[in-house]
């Protein structure tokens, strides 16, 4: 049955995690963005609240929860910080392939890692020369006896300096394409990795992202995922359930910058009354908020779609694509309607504003996006 009301466990689950942000997020967020420092403290603490792996299923310790509660997760931590939130997030990401394609023993091993302890994992697919393109990757893999031996290099590797484990794609052979790639699980720790933290982003500072180098690393094949030649499959896989929490991180920052909008406009006065009062003023708060039920729709929808076991690529790219774009937009009224302070770190919009954009890049840009609808529009699908 379709609805467009949260149960009451859900609203719970909403309202507990909003509670976290405010208190233990917002507090600190502007130290941590400036600072460019990985905020183990808080995510400890998301982690001893259980909501740091919310994705792992029940049988290996987890919450088990689907990706509609994920999301609603998501959307309330990152209201409190997205780059705090994305050190989160990230669990999930590394945790989606063994989901989709994993052994019942890496399951155990590497999800039972993550509930035992506050500990964190990586999907490293990203190279310097592969973004949008993944199927091209240059990382290469050879058969060695009974191991897989893995060279070459990843960038921009969400809580890749910080991760305990990593889920990573190599080729065997370059020219097959997307069919030459296959998936690893590894320690981080294996001999021969190298991860080295990237500084100076935008925005999300608060996050870990770095480059991992593998040098001869070897891995067993009891850490291929899946059969060899499936790696792309997966990765797509798990970006179809992933790319709903970016809209939920577009709802997250979405909302915190109408909310400090319409606080500061009531607050703000010029010409003698609140600039509130002014309808150029409360066109741009309307926008805002048409524009974010909007993407809240998409996004909840997309992660319904993918709880009944249903179709949803086309929907997920909507709704990363749209919330994004939106989100961007969204943010840039809000200093707007801040004026000059809004183009201060005193106020929170110019940390939101610069936040927004990785949403526009990363998980497949918004450009992508609009190829992956065009082709299902295409297709007739």
């Amino acid at each position: 049955m379709y609805g467009f009301e949260l149960t009451s466990e859900q609203q719970q689950l909403k309202d507990t995690v909003h509670k976290f942000a405010v208190e233990e997020m917002i507090p600190v967020a502007a130290k941590y963005d400036k600072e460019q420092e990985f905020p183990d403290d808080v995510c400890r603490k998301a982690w001893e609240l259980g909501i740091l792996n919310p994705l792992v299923p029940t049988q290996y310790g987890g919450l088990g929860l689907e990706v509609f509660d994920t999301c609603l997760i998501d959307e309330e931590i990152v209201y409190g910080c997205a780059g705090m939130a994305l050190n989160m997030v990230a669990n999930n990401l590394a945790t989606t392939p063994l989901l989709v394609a994993g052994s019942e023993e890496q399951k155990k091993t590497y999800l039972g890692q993550l509930i035992s302890e506050p500990v964190y994992a990586a999907f490293a697919l990203t190279e310097p020369g592969a973004g949008s393109d993944a199927a091209s990757i240059s990382t290469t893999y050879r058969k060695v006896g009974d191991d897989f031996v893995l060279n070459g290099t990843k960038h921009f590797i969400s809580n890749g300096s910080v991760a305990h484990w990593y889920v990573t794609f190599a080729t065997e052979d370059k020219s097959q394409g997307h069919r030459g790639v296959s998936c690893f699980v590894l320690p981080a720790d294996s001999p021969g990795v190298t991860a080295n933290r990237m500084h100076d982003k935008m925005g999300q500072r608060a996050s870990d992202t770095a480059e991992i180098v593998f040098e001869d690393v070897k891995v067993p094949r009891a850490g291929l995922v899946g059969s060899e030649g499936q790696g792309f499959k997966i990765a797509m896989r798990t970006f179809d359930r992933s790319r709903p929490e970016v809209g939920a991180f577009a709802i997250g920052i979405s909302q915190r910058a109408l909310d400090e909008s319409v606080k500061y406009a009531q607050q703000r006065e010029a010409f003698g009354q609140a600039i509130a009062n002014f309808q150029a003023v409360q066109f741009m708060l309307a926008d805002m908020a048409i524009e974010l039920e909007a993407m809240r729709l998409l996004t909840y929808k997309a992660a319904w779609l993918l709880d009944q076991g249903a179709p949803s690529s086309i929907v997920s790219s909507y709704a990363k694509a749209f919330g994004a774009d939106r989100t961007m937009q969204i943010t840039t009224n809000a200093v707007q309607i801040f004026g000059g302070y809004g183009y201060f770190s005193e106020y929170p919009v110019e940390k939101l504003m610069r936040d927004a954009k990785l949403l526009q890049i990363y998980e497949g840009t918004s450009q992508i996006q609009r190829i992956i609808i065009a082709k299902h529009l295409l297709k007739g699908v």
